[in-house]
């Protein structure tokens, strides 16, 4: 890796994401046949730093450093030092002192892993942070992609959902793009930031156009927690025009799959015969989640264990 730290795809380049996701293959061959004690962090410390909630992040990364044989600790915001009123800076040089080869950082503001990464000596992953970027939910996706076709090289992607508060669908156009990809984006205009065209995404004006002829149809969080005004009126009709399901996938190329970060709400933006159905790659999606953070955290540390 050229880099330090990974504070998300906008700054790797395309053979940054291609060593990642060729590193995170070989993992996961490993994944499958249930090898989980792997010595490529021995020795290593790696702690994760949530300054928001978490359930599959945090156990992935946690996971990926455990079967590589690291030392892992766990920091939740809400029981540390910053509820006595620590700064990000201060928990840093903390945590450094303590000789941290690792820090994985998921923070409400975006650029506050960058900030830590100026910080300290360690190497800072960027978890989350805020509307900005989630490189290795990205990856993941990107794996998972590249499992089931080959080549991420003329995939079409149409993501659908909350694409104004997702840092995911951010991470997956600029690492899809980079990758050869076409990345079709529909919302609700008011879950639909100006500039995305810019940015490289085809935008559309319909869910259907956005399925016409893709190899993956992924869905969005509606992200209640981030939205402090109706940005649309209820649920139910979100659903309806906004949401996936199987008479979507009609519209969508044979042999598309279905995607989504998780956690998802059900019959919100899949419906269960989508996510239990034989185009999803939601449970994968899982998997690849652990291989790629083993290749990350392996990657960022294997000069140090030459």
């Amino acid at each position: 890796m050229k880099h330090k730290d990974i504070l998300g795809l906008y700054e790797l380049s395309a053979e940054e994401i291609d060593e990642i996701l060729t590193a995170a293959m070989g993992m996961k061959k490993l994944l499958r046949q249930n090898i989980k004690r792997l010595p490529h962090l021995q020795g290593k410390s790696v702690t994760t730093l949530f300054y928001e909630n978490s359930t599959r992040t945090r156990c992935s990364f946690e996971l990926a450093a455990k079967y590589m044989g690291a030392h892992v600790v766990n920091i939740a915001a809400a029981t540390s030092s910053v509820q006595k009123g620590e700064t990000l800076v201060d928990t840093g040089k903390t945590l450094d002192a303590m000789k941290n080869d690792v820090i994985v950082i998921r923070h409400p503001a975006g650029g506050a892993p960058r900030l830590l990464a100026e910080t300290v000596k360690a190497h800072v992953v960027n978890a989350g942070d805020g509307m900005n970027e989630h490189p290795s939910q990205a990856l993941l996706d990107m794996l998972t992609m590249r499992e089931t076709f080959g080549s991420l090289n003329g995939l079409k992607v149409a993501i659908l959902g909350d694409i104004l508060h997702s840092r995911v669908a951010k991470s997956n156009l600029y690492g899809l793009r980079k990758m050869g990809a076409e990345v079709r984006m529909f919302a609700p205009r008011t879950l639909l930031p100006s500039g995305l065209d810019r940015m490289g995404a085809v935008v559309c004006r319909s869910r259907e156009e956005a399925a016409e002829g893709a190899d993956v149809v992924m869905g969005l969080r509606i992200q209640l927690e981030r939205q402090h005004a109706g940005n649309f009126p209820s649920l139910g009709e979100y659903a309806k025009y906004y949401g996936a399901d199987e008479s979507l996938l009609r519209y969508a190329k044979a042999g598309a799959v279905v995607m989504h970060p998780g956690p998802v709400n059900r019959g919100v933006e899949l419906t269960s015969a989508l996510i239990d159905g034989g185009a999803s790659r939601i449970e994968e999606q899982v998997l690849s989640g652990i291989a790629v953070r083993m290749a990350i955290l392996f990657l960022l540390t294997k000069e140090e264990l030459a």
